[in-house]
């Protein structure tokens, strides 16, 4: 089948090279993929890396890889689009993780919720709006796939601006934990580690913050091993992923070794679903995340911004070399399950995958209409969310504070009303010991940091009275 994908970030100095290798190795599909970035340079890199890859002896389907200056020419035609940029620069990233340090307030990642997540999602509002508008005008029928942080509120501002788009947010922590859950099984019952497409889990909840309540291979629940399994490896942790070391978590900035993810499990009765450094940010910063020391503690890093930047600039030496063919171009499926997605949607299967869409009733207890991740069917031209078992009772509610935030958050930026913003950001977990004085003078500081970004939309001057 021929199709037109629109990358909406093409110049991507990571994800985009993955989906251009599953794609690869897809049967059946073919067509154009359409990039386009405000770098054009890197977009233009990722085009010859595409011209490589479609010359790997193990390529499959080859693609006709495309430059735009604009979007309107790349989502032209579009058969879906996949959108997946940096709000900014690391500059301003930089703030949005380090800059409430000073009030003793840590991030392990910050681009979901916290004070990070607040300040990238008021520079990533108004762009997705941008994209929601254009995807209406040009491409109205097509599939978007958003892969951006923060998920749920990139999913809400698309369909704010377009309610008839045909959206979903991808995210890939539920496969970890499905990992994890294969590991459980091996370890405990000593048989064969399955694949984890091989296990049925049941989870639901918002973007980073989603739990299993339900895991079973074949007759076997997987969820009632966990407590023998955490009595073993609780202490020293074990990261799941296969072909890295069960320590990873000491050396790897992005590992991390499931302490949370085990003592939450025996708190709640509930597994949660994302990387420990994700979930912490979502809790009070005293159960998990109070000093770096925590994060040593409960076994995963703080993942600081020099280190991104640090990893940025490798990545783009690599994308120069992969580009010039000093590299050897290397086609390796991924664990990913975009591109197994699309050809559900192009009829060619029927498959369940975990996805963010808004609530239609497949989490009763949460507001329809707020951006939630469950399970949904994938069939032809169709995305039908499925209802959710039950949350726990206190993990609903923390589930509905972080929604609520989020959902605050949205209509505060949507309507460009700093001080419905500010009440979102004070009511952050991670700013449960802030005073209001604290909080205020935290959230100006860091509006400044990114005033570049902000000064269009929000009247900062007049806000702060300065």
């Amino acid at each position: 089948m021929n199709i037109k994908i629109a990358y909406i970030g093409g110049g991507s100095k990571q994800w985009a090279r993955v989906f251009m290798n599953d794609l690869a190795l897809t049967p059946d599909l073919s067509g154009e993929i359409a990039l386009y970035d405000i770098d054009k340079e890197a977009a233009i890199r990722n085009q010859q890396i595409g011209k490589k890859i479609n010359e790997s002896k193990d390529c499959i389907s080859k693609w006709d890889y495309k430059v735009y200056d604009t979007i309107d020419e790349a989502l032209k035609n579009a058969t879906f689009v996949v959108i997946s940029i940096l709000p900014a620069t690391f500059k301003e990233m930089y703030s949005d993780v380090h800059a409430p340090e000073k009030y003793g307030i840590y991030q392990a990642v910050g681009d979901t919720v916290g004070p990070g997540g607040i300040l990238r999602a008021m520079r990533t509002v108004p762009i997705y709006e941008e994209f929601a508008l254009k995807i209406k005008q040009i491409c109205p029928n097509a599939w978007v796939i958003n892969f951006t942080n923060p998920m749920s509120i990139c999913t809400k501002t698309l369909y704010d601006v377009f309610p008839e788009i045909k959206a979903f947010g991808c995210c890939h922590e539920v496969f970890h934990a499905q990992e994890f859950l294969c590991l459980v099984l091996s370890d405990i019952l000593n048989i064969k580690r399955p694949d984890r497409h091989e296990i049925y889990t049941d989870a639901s909840g918002v973007n980073h913050f989603t739990w299993i309540t339900e895991a079973k291979y074949k007759d076997i629940d997987i969820l009632q091993l966990i407590d023998k399994f955490a009595e073993k490896y609780f202490d020293e942790g074990y990261y799941e992923q296969i072909g890295a070391s069960r320590f990873a978590f000491k050396e790897d900035c992005f590992a991390y070794g499931n302490k949370v993810k085990m003592d939450t499990y025996r708190r709640f009765g509930a597994l949660a679903a994302a990387g420990d450094r994700h979930l912490v940010e979502f809790m009070n910063n005293s159960w998990y995340l109070k000093n770096p020391e925590d994060a040593e503690k409960w076994a995963y890093k703080l993942t600081t911004v020099d280190f991104r930047i640090k990893q940025q600039e490798e990545r783009i030496l690599e994308s120069i070399d992969l580009a010039s063919g000093k590299k050897e171009v290397e086609l390796v499926k991924s664990s990913e399950e975009a591109v197994e997605l699309m050809k559900a949607i192009l009829g060619y299967k029927t498959i369940v995958s975990n996805v963010n869409m808004p609530n239609l009733g497949q989490m009763p207890d949460m507001p329809l209409g707020s951006i939630v991740e469950t399970n949904c069917v994938f069939s032809n031209d169709c995305v039908k969310p499925v209802t959710a078992k039950p949350l726990p009772l206190a993990v609903k509610n923390m589930v509905y504070r972080n929604l609520v935030n989020i959902d605050l958050t949205y209509e505060g930026i949507k309507k460009r009303d700093l001080k419905m913003i500010l009440e979102a950001f004070l009511n952050q977990p991670l700013c449960e010991g802030l005073s209001y004085d604290n909080g205020y003078n935290l959230f100006k500081e860091m509006c400044y940091n990114t005033y570049e970004y902000l000064k269009d939309f929000f009247d900062l001057d007049h806000f702060f009275k300065k």
